[in-house]
């Protein structure tokens, strides 16, 4: 606690700013402290990282991606039938429960730009509308979330995923740290379940299945409900310059090399697996983060 005292007192001469409400929702020195955990409590390097991630929102328009839809409506349904992400409950304590169709997606409807553009508008849907409302709804702050890993059909061909999967999860490392409360792992095929899993804190929530009826489908109320939201913003944006069609291009932020190292661990221990059952062909060729 008194680490704690003492490293956002520190922080503190770095303001957000009314202009940076899209970061921090009313809740500046939680934000702080989300990326003073993020940096284990450094405050150079927590500093550092939080002046980034508002230049990364900057150049690349992040407050206004909202309202950016992906069009037309059918490809942005193809995206949500092979990204599987969605909303499927709350945990007894108010926090959000997002189910993740890991073993399904199959990142093959669109390129990897829209697919980013997508996880993005996700995110930040989450911390605009979602957290919020949630924050109003039990009367205390809730910035974070629970994360439910789907592995239903995961398969080691899904490795060729492996990538694009480093790359949002190097989006959200960087600029949304310290937003999930805990992970949990659910249906890991058996030839996987090896590798290990990986589980944040709080792993008393309570998060059912995770997996509520057709929560990833585009016709759900949740992603209606996100699609109308982003049309709407569009619309606004629209009166002041023309929408223009095709992805929204974002800089891709350079890997943690801690990070990289973990994605390379997991490529090496899959590999292994895949010598251990005869399946090491289907791993040829394989490129984490280009090396």
């Amino acid at each position: 606690m008194v680490i704690l005292r003492l490293a956002v007192s520190q922080f503190k001469g770095f303001e957000l700013q009314e202009d940076n409400k899209n970061v921090h929702q009313g809740y500046p020195n939680e934000t702080l402290v989300r990326f003073l955990k993020a940096r284990e409590w450094n405050v150079a390097k927590a500093h550092k990282m939080l002046v980034d991630c508002l230049q990364w929102r900057i150049q690349n328009e992040i407050d206004n991606i909202l309202a950016k839809p992906i069009i037309p409506a059918e490809l942005y349904r193809a995206i949500r039938d092979s990204q599987l992400v969605g909303l499927s409950g709350y945990t007894r304590e108010g926090l959000p429960v997002i189910a993740i169709g890991v073993g399904l997606s199959t990142f093959d409807k669109a390129s990897v730009h829209y697919y980013v553009q997508s996880h993005i508008q996700m995110n930040e849907y989450r911390d605009r509308v979602i957290l919020p409302a949630a924050t109003k709804k039990y009367g205390r702050h809730i910035g974070t979330c629970v994360k439910v890993l789907d592995m239903t059909g995961l398969k080691l061909s899904a490795l060729n995923q492996l990538k694009l999967l480093t790359v949002i999860s190097t989006v959200d490392d960087l600029n949304y740290p310290e937003k999930t409360e805990a992970y949990y792992i659910v249906n890991v095929p058996y030839i996987f379940q090896h590798v290990g899993r990986k589980e944040g804190s709080g792993s008393s929530h309570h998060a059912g299945n995770g997996t509520a009826d057709n929560c990833f489908s585009f016709d759900h109320d949740f992603h209606q409900q996100v699609y109308n939201y982003i049309q709407q913003q569009a619309a606004l944006l629209e009166s002041i310059s023309p929408i223009k069609q095709g992805s929204v291009r974002v800089d891709i932020p350079e890997p943690d090399p801690e990070d990289a190292k973990i994605a390379k661990r997991i490529e090496s221990e899959l590999q292994k697996l895949g010598g251990l059952s005869g399946l090491s062909s289907s791993l040829n060729g394989l490129k984490v983060n280009g090396h």
